[in-house]
């Protein structure tokens, strides 16, 4: 599994042990059974449990989380913390109240590397953001460095125009593209016209 994931690759099938906030009880997550169950899969590293960026960004994609349930897709966050912290911290940070989705733990790096996320350096993932389709493939890869934070309402929009395109393949969402705006049906014609497409 030395081979990083990239963008339009099919994702190796992997397991990893979880937290499960919604139950109380320790689980796993497989990749092979998202398949199975036909589900859209979001992988969200973040570097430590008990640090500061990290809860407001998992506050935040807990905000979003029914919603992407709604469009098939289930979330994982991921750190190089074992299932137990997980426990801990979501028990302890009052800003992980509202976190419902699976906490996958990664004490390995194993799944961090296969990402190419994992900082050898410090042991941490990077804060990644990666989309996997129901039939296996990546389609959405977003890193930053650990000093920034991300936005869960654009990974909702990018979530929104993958689910769309699932299912009209013929066509393109153009930027800030939501549910309801003009896509684009890439042709001959469309060279050069692309704002009479869509006015």
């Amino acid at each position: 599994m030395s081979e990083v994931c990239t963008v339009g690759m099919e994702v190796p099938d992997f397991e990893m042990e979880t937290y499960d906030p919604e139950t109380g009880k320790f689980g796993k997550f497989s990749l092979a059974d998202a398949k199975k169950e036909n589900r859209w899969t979001i992988l969200f590293f973040y570097p430590a449990d008990f640090t500061f960026v990290c809860p407001t960004e998992l506050a935040d994609l807990a905000q979003v989380y029914p919603k992407l349930k709604e469009l098939g897709c289930e979330v994982v966050s991921v750190s190089t913390d074992t299932k137990f912290v997980h426990l801990a911290w979501h028990r302890d940070e009052k800003l992980l109240e509202d976190v419902k989705y699976p906490m996958g733990a990664d004490p390995t790096g194993k799944i961090s590397r296969m990402f190419g996320v994992y900082d050898a350096e410090t042991g941490l993932a990077l804060r990644g953001t990666f989309i996997i389709n129901p039939e296996g493939k990546l389609v959405g890869s977003e890193v930053n460095f650990y000093n920034v934070g991300r936005n869960a309402d654009e990974l909702l929009r990018k979530m929104e125009a993958n689910v769309y395109l699932m299912s009209h393949p013929e066509e393109a969402c153009p930027a800030k593209w939501e549910p309801g705006k003009k896509t684009l049906t890439p042709s001959e014609e469309l060279v050069g016209r692309v704002a009479e497409a869509l006015e």
